[in-house]
């Protein structure tokens, strides 16, 4: 129960306690950005309103004027910014202004205190721009009056560690921020100062800011102009304020389509990843209008999730105005919507992968991973994403598309190769890659998680199907090399090799589903594939990584029959003497411990591998 009369003392969340000690210290650079901050606050304050009274007209008598007021009073040294917009109820303040309420809080502080503290973009991108207001403020207060509710309450705090919660006098609903400002903050006091951040910052906001009797801004909805007729500079203070971040936008899409589903969407693609972008619920940051009403910051359903890096607004006049949220997700109209806004950003991208490769390529590195979702999720334009995706591979260590790799196969090659493993960088130097590397066989280096999983509903492109290099024997033998190979190949059936074979799967038993000569091979001794048919070994990793698996499968030894190493173990299993031989059954252990370091894993047991070890090599000396 709330005591209608008290002050109630709160203290910052631990993150918001850490973040204002930022803000207020290092952040100083360009501090005029807070009163963006608050506009844009108070603008959404005013679109959620209004929405509201869609359905409960009573909620705001005057929709049709809302508007974001300024007040400067030089003699007390407050600037107040205040809305007629949804305001805030006591629960309201605690939740909000208390609290960090975004996933991955803790990865942007740890980013602060590892030598970034200088970028301000940070802050957006976690949508806590309100705390800026104190690196130009002593002390705040924040007066306000939930919609459809009778008491009004204060939120008031310097910013340094705690805050207070009081009954406040408001008669109409709405918001009210008071900044008391700093000594050094006298600037944000002149007229001149506020019209010139307002016009720089907030012109595109669609209701109006208010000096005195004075309208600042343009007061229009930024969408509904002819893209000609907006600047870069609006585009990129529109995504300011759509977004919550501080980078400019990589590409913007503004498209008008007029057909059964008329809608307008003006689209932004950042030009670097958001902190939320792997978040669990993979929500979509779009914001939803009808009619330039808003609707939803997030409709499900308006962007597939493998868009969900896009920011910006949708505005359509086919959709219900009175329709509630949860109705809105199945509505066929927004489906349709859903998939004209899919093609129009794939459609772009290829654009731009084509026009501006080498910025594709930092597009990619940001929001790939994500964007390959698509090929499980979205099966219509599973074509189109494919052409617009990029791998890496071992053509000179850059980027390529699925069209030119095929371009660059070699005669006989009807197989698009790839090796699949947690980072780019380590799967280029194993083993498996030896063979093709030899005859100049490109292969694709696929180290996102998602990729194990598209691969189970694609299986080629152009003709030529997807292969991993781990799983099954391998096809070397009738593709033409424009390299020159060593073609002085021991017999792979020669019966020293078969008898080394044979003495190994005695010794291993169990531990291998099967040894047998490699033609992948040039340099290593052994390497472990999964057999045909089984389970790819990275794809093995994945799910014991998520405990979905917990035994290890078998897998293939290969041995190479042309190192010197695997020669001379099969001179000594020659005879009948091989199966009790101690030397050879170390040997035995030894090549599977080694193919299982080079493929990541410890030896299945340290403590004999390394008597195995010593035991081999006191034989050498």
């Amino acid at each position: 129960m709330i005591d209608e009369n008290a002050k109630e003392t709160y203290s910052f969340q631990t993150e918001v306690g850490q973040l204002l000690d930022i803000v207020a210290g290092s952040l100083y650079s360009n501090r005029e950005i807070f009163l963006r901050e608050l506009v844009s606050n108070a603008s959404d304050a005013c679109d959620k309103l209004r929405y509201e009274a869609l359905t409960n007209p009573a909620l705001a008598e005057n929709s049709d004027q809302f508007s974001v007021s300024l007040e400067i009073n030089k003699k007390a040294k407050t600037l107040s910014v205040s809305d007629n917009g949804i305001g805030m109820s006591h629960d309201d303040l605690l939740e909000t202004l208390g609290t960090i309420a975004r996933s991955g809080t803790g990865a942007f502080l740890e980013s602060l205190k590892d030598g970034e503290k200088g970028e301000l973009g940070l802050i957006g991108q976690f949508g806590v721009g309100f705390y800026s207001v104190f690196m130009v403020s002593d002390s705040v207060d924040v007066l306000t009056r939930k919609a459809g509710e009778e008491k009004s309450w204060q939120w008031s705090s310097d910013g340094k560690g705690q805050f207070t919660i009081e009954p406040g006098e408001r008669e109409q609903c709405g918001t009210t921020v008071v900044l008391h400002l700093k000594k050094d903050a006298k600037e944000f006091l002149e007229e001149t100062r506020v019209r010139h951040i307002i016009k720089t910052y907030s012109d595109h906001i669609s209701f109006p800011v208010m000096l005195g009797v004075e309208t600042l801004n343009s007061a229009s909805a930024i969408w509904t102009r002819a893209p000609k007729d907006v600047t870069e500079e609006q585009h990129t203070e529109f995504y300011h304020h759509t977004s919550h971040a501080f980078d400019k936008p990589w590409l913007v899409l503004h498209n008008q389509i007029e057909g059964a589903v008329s809608h307008t969407s003006l689209l932004y693609i950042p030009s670097s990843a958001p902190f939320d972008l792997y978040d669990a619920e993979r929500k979509s940051h779009v914001k939803l209008y009808v009619n330039r009403v808003f609707i939803s910051e997030n409709t499900n359903g308006l962007i597939p999730t493998y868009l969900r890096f896009l920011r910006g607004v949708v505005d359509s006049e086919d959709l219900s105005l009175n329709v509630s949220r949860e109705m809105l997700q199945s509505d066929p109209k927004l489906a349709k919507i859903k998939t004209a806004l899919s093609k129009k950003a794939i459609g772009a991208l290829k654009k731009n992968a084509s026009k501006a490769p080498q910025e594709y390529v930092n597009f990619w590195e940001n929001f790939g991973a994500v964007l390959k979702e698509g090929l499980i999720e979205d099966p219509s334009l599973r074509d189109r994403i494919l052409e617009i995706c990029r791998f890496s591979s071992t053509h000179n260590g850059e980027l390529t598309s699925l069209s030119d790799y095929i371009g660059r196969c070699k005669d006989g090659q009807d197989t698009i190769y790839y090796m699949a493993g947690e980072d780019a960088n380590k799967i280029v130097h194993s083993p498996h890659l030896e063979g093709f590397k030899a005859k100049g066989v490109e292969v694709l280096l696929l180290s996102d998680h998602v990729d194990e999983f598209w691969l189970q509903h694609i299986t080629e492109f152009e003709g030529k199907k997807f292969k991993s290099v781990t799983r099954g024997a391998t096809d070397l033998d009738k593709i033409d090399s424009d390299q020159k190979v060593d073609d002085e190949k021991d017999d792979e059936n020669s019966p020293a090799l078969n008898d080394l074979i044979a003495a190994i799967k005695l010794e291993l038993g169990e531990s291998v589903k099967d040894v047998r000569p490699s033609k992948r091979l040039t340099d290593s001794p052994v390497c472990l594939i999964a057999d045909d048919g089984d389970m790819d070994v990275n794809m093995e990793r994945l799910l014991k990584q998520h405990g979905q698996l917990k035994d290890n499968m078998p897998r293939v030894l290969e041995l190479n029959p042309n190192h010197k190493t695997v020669k001379k173990l099969a001179e000594r299993a020659k005879g009948n003497e091989a199966a009790s031989d101690a030397l050879l059954k170390d040997a035995a252990h030894l090549l599977l411990d080694q193919a299982r370091i080079s493929d990541g894993k410890a030896p299945a047991d340290p403590t004999e591998f390394v008597r195995r070890l010593n035991s081999v090599m006191y034989c050498a000396l």
